[in-house]
């Protein structure tokens, strides 16, 4: 299952973006050359006065829908005007299915995400620290691991007037996974997008053309993998 995040957060290092108007939406078709296979990405962000909201939703096909994943993220800063306002609440929950391993196990998370960025809002980045709950797995000793942890980086850079964007997450957690002997999984997929709409008359044409490249350790398979993807983007 590839696991795109928060890519949308295109502007935003999550929080700080929701003293402004700005939202986004987008939708992202990949080509994974590792898998051979496509994947479809929908994702929303949305701040507002209490703190911001992010969704996404993967779907792969290989030919036919083989896997499906989503998180949602809530971000919580009621004291935006304050000068704590880099520091937010944050809750998430993950789950999804596939062809080959069923049902994923549910996470939630709670945590806390400090948010910054440039002046001029063309850089931004977060970093979050969450406790997490995983029911249901089974540690390396055979008995529930539940209570486990994950940190999560995330960035958008933008250069040459808009031109390019340079973003992607990247996510280090605890989770055993007794078929592999493992219990600690490293996952980032940082993304290169040429935008389209700034060629002079395609101002509506909002596309971006780019690529992915899944860098991870222990997340598919025992070790370290990486899956490289040509993809096409439409921003809302």
């Amino acid at each position: 299952m590839k696991r795109s995040k928060l890519i949308c957060v295109l502007a935003v290092g999550l929080l700080m973006l929701a003293k402004s108007d700005a939202f986004g939406q987008n939708v992202q078709l990949h080509y994974d050359f590792g898998r051979q296979c496509a994947t479809t990405t929908v994702e929303m962000f949305r701040p507002d006065g209490g703190g911001s909201t992010f969704f996404f939703v993967d779907m792969d096909y290989s030919p036919k829908v083989s896997g499906a994943y989503w998180e949602i993220a809530r971000e919580l800063c009621f004291w935006q005007n304050s000068k704590m306002n880099w520091l937010s609440a944050h809750i998430e929950y993950n789950g999804g299915l596939s062809t080959a391993a069923g049902s994923f196990n549910n996470c939630f998370l709670v945590g806390a995400t400090y948010s910054g960025h440039s002046k001029d809002w063309s850089k931004t980045w977060s970093v979050t620290a969450s406790y997490k709950a995983i029911p249901g797995t089974i540690g390396l000793n055979g008995e529930e691991q539940a209570h486990n942890f994950q940190i999560t980086g995330v960035w958008n850079l933008d250069f040459f007037k808009h031109w390019i964007s340079f973003n992607g997450f990247a996510d280090f957690w605890r989770e055993a996974r007794v078929w592999q002997g493992t219990e600690f999984i490293f996952l980032t997929e940082p993304q290169l997008w040429v935008n389209l709409q700034n060629i002079k008359g395609w101002d509506k044409v909002r596309l971006s053309v780019g690529t992915e490249v899944e860098l991870s350790c222990n997340f598919f398979k025992k070790g370290f993998a990486a899956n490289p993807t040509i993809a096409l983007k439409w921003n809302f």
